[in-house]
């Protein structure tokens, strides 16, 4: 039987679960106030490892230039966007001991393994605090089988806003739906939405007032219970406000929300929000887990029968099972891309601000040491970064230094992110950003 606090400590997972929140009260969420050039982060997570094989073009050993070569054929979708890419070789992340998994540590930077709270933040929720404000500083959507996805329709595995406090995954596009755009739907969804927004306004009021009565010791716990809610009911009342922006963004509703035919109708649906929800706005940091940084993960929609923990025992190169997942992958990719491009921003476009890290948070395989973690970015954000390049690194700087380079591209300088000097001193041969990668 549960004690007081370990019912409390489940109530306020409960409430950030129902909407796939973080529950940080101090987080406030608020239309975009900063004049600064708006910038935004994709991180897209591939379970099972990332082989270097299937990214960096045969032949190519050394750093350089891609304009002559040709990509590799599980991303070959991208040939067309060479010029915005940068691939990169020899990171490690040995000290996440990642195996099946790094799961939180893989964008943490930290020791991580299945079923481990998060030591810290995470590298896309640092990114969110410091890139200019939106309605929802970050949203996570996660992909897998249609039976995961509908019995556990939101999963926290990836992302973190701080020790023991988990961002909540998205993976049943209809719960995500209508929580970005319930408020200017009909029929339905409009009646559901609005049945529980009342639901949770009441339980708000309730839960506040019977949380005063609680022991001193319980009332903390219990705060972060009600504050949940009210980030809730605070987003929604702020996606309200600019339900007239929004109907132009709203993605339409089709069979393939209540009737998939394959988990891959989810995807697709699952990242057309996640599209929406950046070109509207709604947020400027998305983090995306195909596989949801756990082992799982399928794919019958590109006839794949196998899946889960089976995928990660094939090699990945020459695998025709994993030439059409990275192929997919990428296709997803180039719709974010085209999506971004198609948008004015500025003197450009959206995608001119944009930068996209696609990795593994698996580093290069299943069951790996993590002694080499390929990352592949897209766009240079506003200018940062330099693409249309291949770099190999000496295996020496760990996957925190690329996200020390991010923060620095963000306006915030980093020496070391989520590394004490004694495991800077052991993990990482520098300090600060990879100066390789930037301008």
């Amino acid at each position: 039987m549960l004690n007081r606090r370990e019912m409390l400590q489940g109530l306020a997972a409960g409430a950030g679960a129902a909407f796939g929140l973080s529950l940080v009260p101090e987080r406030l969420l608020a239309m975009p106030a900063s004049k600064d050039t708006p910038k935004r982060v994709i991180f897209f997570m591939q379970n099972q490892g990332f082989d270097p094989a299937t990214c960096i073009p045969e032949g190519m050993k050394r750093s350089g230039s891609l304009a002559k070569v040709k990509l590799p054929e599980p991303i070959s979708p991208l040939e067309p966007y060479k010029e915005k890419m940068h691939i990169i070789n020899g990171l490690h992340g040995i000290h996440t001991s990642p195996s099946h998994s790094a799961f939180f540590g893989a964008l943490g930077g930290y020791r991580g393994s299945d079923g481990v709270p998060p030591s810290a933040s995470t590298i896309d929720y640092e990114l969110s605090k410091v890139l200019p404000q939106t309605l929802l500083p970050h949203l996570c959507i996660g992909m897998d089988s249609i039976e995961n996805m509908t019995t556990k329709p939101t999963i926290a595995t990836l992302s973190a806003s701080g020790a023991g406090q988990p961002i909540f995954m998205h993976s049943n596009p209809n719960h995500l739906y209508q929580m970005l755009y319930g408020g200017i739907s009909s029929g339905d969804i409009r009646r559901q939405h609005e049945a529980r927004s009342n639901v949770f306004n009441q339980i708000e009021k309730l839960a506040a007032a019977k949380g005063r009565a609680l022991p001193t010791a319980d009332q903390q716990r219990y705060g972060q219970f009600v504050a949940g809610f009210k980030e809730v009911n605070g987003l929604r009342d702020r996606l309200d406000s600019v339900s007239d922006h929004l109907r132009k963004f709203a993605p339409k509703v089709d069979a393939r929300y209540t009737s998939p035919e394959f988990e891959t109708d989810w995807h697709d649906v699952l990242l057309d929000l996640g599209i929406s929800s950046l070109t509207s706005g709604i947020t400027n940091t998305l983090t995306i887990g195909s596989g949801r940084g756990e082992i799982f993960g399928a794919w019958k929609g590109l006839g794949i029968e196998q899946q889960g923990h089976n995928l990660g025992h094939m090699e990945q190169p020459g695998n025709p099972i994993w030439i059409k997942i990275r192929q997919y992958n990428s296709r997803m990719l180039v719709r974010i891309i085209e999506a971004l491009e198609s948008v004015p921003e500025g003197s450009g476009t959206m995608m001119d601000h944009t930068l996209i890290v696609y990795t593994s948070n698996n580093a290069d395989k299943q069951h790996t040491s993590g002694a080499n973690w390929p990352v592949m970015l897209l766009g240079n954000f506003d200018g940062a970064f330099k693409t249309g390049c291949f770099t190999q690194l000496d295996g020496k700087r760990p996957i925190n230094a690329l996200y020390a380079t991010l923060l620095q591209a963000a306006g915030v300088p980093c020496d070391h992110y989520n590394m004490n000097e004694k495991l800077a001193r052991k993990f990482d041969s520098g300090t600060g950003p990879l100066q390789e990668l930037l301008v």
